[in-house]
C-alpha cells in the first residue's frame, strides 16, 4: 500500500530509462491513455530507442496518438492487435466506450491481427512492439515479453 500511496506521476518519471513500456488492460485505459501527451512522448522514446513497449487488450489505445519522430503514427503499416469490437460486442460494452478500437487502429493504418476464435489468447510482435488482444492473451503476453526482454 506504501508504494500504491507514493507512486510517482508520468511527468515525475520521465526522464528515466525503462527496459518496457507496458500498457495494461480494461475500458479505463479508452478514457485514459490515447490523449496523454506524455505517455505518447515515453512511448515515442522508448521504441525509438529500440526498446519495448508491449500493449495488451484496451491498452492498446495508448498508442494511437503516438508519433514518431518522423511524424508518422507508430502504428502505421504495424501489424498488431488490441480487443477488437466484435469482441466488445460480446461484452455488452459497445455503448460504455468512448470510441471503437478496432475501428480507431485501423484508421491509423495499423494492420490488425485477430485471433480466429473471439475471446482467445493472440499476440502480435512486430519488431520491439509486442501487443496482445484481450484479457485471455495475458499469460501469452507474458511470456512473449519476457523473451523478448531476455533477448534485448
Amino acid at each position: 500500500m506504501t508504494a500504491l500511496e507514493h507512486t510517482k506521476s508520468l511527468s515525475e518519471i520521465s526522464e528515466e530509462t525503462f527496459d518496457c513500456i507496458y500498457l495494461a488492460g480494461g475500458h479505463a485505459t479508452m478514457y485514459d491513455f490515447p490523449d496523454n501527451i506524455t505517455l505518447q512522448q515515453l512511448i515515442r522514446d522508448q521504441y525509438e530507442q529500440n526498446k519495448i513497449v508491449a500493449a495488451i487488450c484496451h491498452g492498446v489505445g495508448g498508442l494511437l496518438n503516438v508519433k514518431l519522430s518522423n511524424g508518422e503514427y507508430l502504428i502505421k503499416g504495424k501489424s498488431l492487435t488490441g480487443f477488437d469490437w466484435f469482441e466488445e460486442t460480446l461484452a455488452r460494452r459497445k455503448r460504455e466506450v468512448p470510441f471503437n478500437l478496432e475501428a480507431a487502429l485501423k484508421e491509423r493504418g495499423a494492420d490488425l491481427k485477430k485471433a480466429c476464435i473471439p475471446m482467445t489468447s493472440n499476440v502480435v510482435v512486430t519488431g520491439n512492439l509486442i501487443t496482445g488482444q484481450n484479457p485471455f492473451s495475458s499469460k501469452e503476453m507474458a511470456k512473449v515479453v519476457i523473451e523478448q526482454l531476455n533477448k534485448s
